[in-house]
C-alpha cells in the first residue's frame, strides 16, 4: 500500500492551504471517484484532504429566482430537499436518478462537476439551466466551466463552494441509464428561462463530454413541443460508441430523451 496522508478540513480556508503545503493533494468530497481510482493504483496522492465536513459547504438555499446547492451537498439532500423541489423539480428529480442510495447518501455536487464524468448527470443540469460555478477565487459561468472529457476550467488547488442556478420558466430532465452503474447512455436536460431562451444539454453521448444541442434548441424555440424534435436530426460524428451502443443509437436517443424531458417539463 503506497503512503497517503488523511486530512479532514475544518474550513475551506485551511484545506486551500493543506493543498499548498502538500506536493501532490487532491481534495475528498463524497469520495465516489477518488477511492475508486486509489484504489486501483491510478492515483496516489501525497496528501488526501477531506472537505465533506466542512459545514459552510452544505445545504441546499433558495433565494428568489436561485438555487444554490453547496458544493459538499449529498445527491439525496438535494433529491429530497423542498425548496429545490418546488423551485426546480427537475433538478430534484435528477439528483434522485444519480447511482443507488448508497452513492446518493455519499457522493455530492461539488465532487460531480469537478470530475466531470462524460457520462455524469449534474454537467447536462448546470449547462442547460444556464448555472454558475463558485469557487474560493471566483464564478464561472457553467459554459465556460465544462472544457472536454474529465477537465474543467478549475486552477490546480481551486475549490468548488456552491452552484447557483436560476429558476427557470420550465425544465425537464429524461435519462437512459445504465443498468448497473446507473450513469447516463444518454440523458438530456431541457430548460426555458425565465426570459425565453431554450437551453438544452445532453450528458452521456459525446466523446468530448456534456454538450449542448443547438439543433433541438432552434426546433424548442419555434414550438415548445416533444413533436417539434421529430424533425430534428443528430449527427452521430463525435459521439460515443462502446458495447452499450453505437454513435447512431445514442443520436437517436439524445432526440428521444430530449422529447421526454420537453413532456416532463409541461
Amino acid at each position: 500500500m503506497y503512503q497517503t496522508t488523511y486530512h479532514r478540513a475544518s474550513s475551506v480556508d485551511e484545506a486551500a492551504s493543506l493543498f499548498g503545503k502538500s506536493s501532490e493533494a487532491k481534495f475528498l468530497s463524497g469520495g465516489q471517484t477518488l477511492l475508486p481510482v486509489m484504489k486501483q493504483r491510478l492515483a496516489s496522492p501525497s496528501d488526501v484532504i477531506d472537505l465533506a465536513k466542512i459545514k459552510e459547504l452544505i445545504g441546499v438555499e433558495v433565494s428568489g429566482d436561485t438555487v444554490t446547492i453547496k458544493a459538499a451537498t449529498p445527491h439525496y439532500d438535494v433529491a429530497t430537499s423542498d425548496a429545490a423541489k418546488k423551485a426546480i423539480p427537475a433538478l430534484a428529480y435528477l439528483a434522485s436518478l444519480i447511482g443507488d442510495p448508497a452513492v446518493r447518501y455519499r457522493g455530492t455536487i461539488g465532487g460531480s462537476i469537478a470530475n466531470n464524468d462524460p457520462a455524469a448527470d449534474y454537467p447536462a443540469a448546470l449547462l442547460a439551466l444556464g448555472a454558475t460555478v463558485k469557487t474560493n477565487k471566483r464564478a464561472i459561468a457553467a459554459d465556460d466551466f465544462f472544457k472536454g472529457l474529465f477537465t474543467t476550467a478549475l486552477e490546480d488547488g481551486e475549490i468548488i463552494t456552491a452552484v447557483s442556478f436560476p429558476v427557470p420558466a420550465k425544465a425537464g430532465y429524461a435519462k437512459m441509464r445504465h443498468p448497473a452503474s446507473r450513469f447516463a447512455l444518454t440523458a438530456v436536460f431541457v430548460a426555458q428561462t425565465k426570459s425565453g431562451e431554450i437551453r438544452v444539454a445532453a450528458t452521456g453521448a459525446s466523446q468530448s463530454g456534456v454538450m449542448r444541442v443547438g439543433a433541438i434548441e432552434a426546433a424548442l424555440k419555434a414550438n415548445w413541443s416533444p413533436s417539434a424534435i421529430d424533425s430534428v436530426s443528430i449527427p452521430a460524428s463525435g459521439l460515443l460508441a462502446d458495447i452499450h451502443g453505437t454513435a447512431e443509437y445514442r443520436a437517436n436517443l439524445v432526440k428521444v430523451m430530449a422529447q421526454r424531458a420537453v413532456t416532463a417539463a409541461g
